[in-house]
């Protein structure tokens, strides 16, 4: 588990509960909240899956919003490097994100490498059953080598980059994801198209 950098346990920060309910806002919406949690290599397509598929959410008519792994390091995680340290850290201030934008009843997109099971996991254990689903972006090291437009692969092998997954750190391929896209091969179309198959098997969006 991720742990918290802050301890509340003292009783000065008491967790107040809205008057409104995420159901009620599931219902405004015509559609329930879930968390879509794209995990990959650098260059398997994480962020380009994840806003195509926000695109076909957004004509649907569905409330969505997408985190995107630069840009929340431009921001809310500034602060922090790529130690494996950081990296849970990253992913803890991530998790406690979504999981106030799912209460407030709208579909997350998430496009983070998130390397490490036990970091993914403990997302995953902060809202209830049903509501995290991983979507793995499958693409062998090469593939994602060729698309790399930023030249981070060339200077990881050069060591110019530290602790880089998929080089010299590690990315542990999830055990048991939801969904599994193998993003080498299929086209965005494909690959979206099985992502909004899988919310409608889910019963995501809601009928009448």
């Amino acid at each position: 588990m991720v742990p918290s950098n802050t301890d509340n346990s003292n009783g000065n920060v008491v967790w107040h509960h809205a008057s409104v309910t995420r159901e009620q806002r599931e219902r405004l919406n015509r559609h329930k909240s879930v968390i879509l949690w794209f995990t990959g290599l650098s260059g398997s397509g994480k962020s380009t899956l994840a806003h195509a598929v926000e695109g076909r959410l957004h004509q649907l008519g569905c409330q969505t919003f997408v985190f995107d792994g630069d840009n929340v390091r431009h921001g809310l995680c500034r602060d922090l490097g790529f130690s494996q340290e950081d990296r849970a850290e990253n992913i803890r201030r991530i998790g406690e994100m979504v999981k106030l934008f799912l209460e407030a009843g709208v579909i997350v997109l998430t496009a983070f490498i998130s390397p490490f099971h036990k970091d993914r996991q403990w997302v995953r254990s902060l809202v209830p059953e049903g509501c995290f689903i991983e979507i793995y972006c499958c693409c062998s090291l090469e593939i994602c080598e060729s698309r790399d437009t930023k030249g981070l692969y060339r200077r990881a092998r050069a060591g110019e980059v530290k602790e880089f997954t998929g080089i010299s750190s590690p990315y542990e391929i999830p055990e048991n994801p939801d969904l599994i896209l193998d993003t080498g091969l299929l086209s965005l179309e494909e690959s979206v198209g099985s992502v909004l198959a899988l919310l409608k098997q889910r019963g995501i969006f809601i009928v009448g």
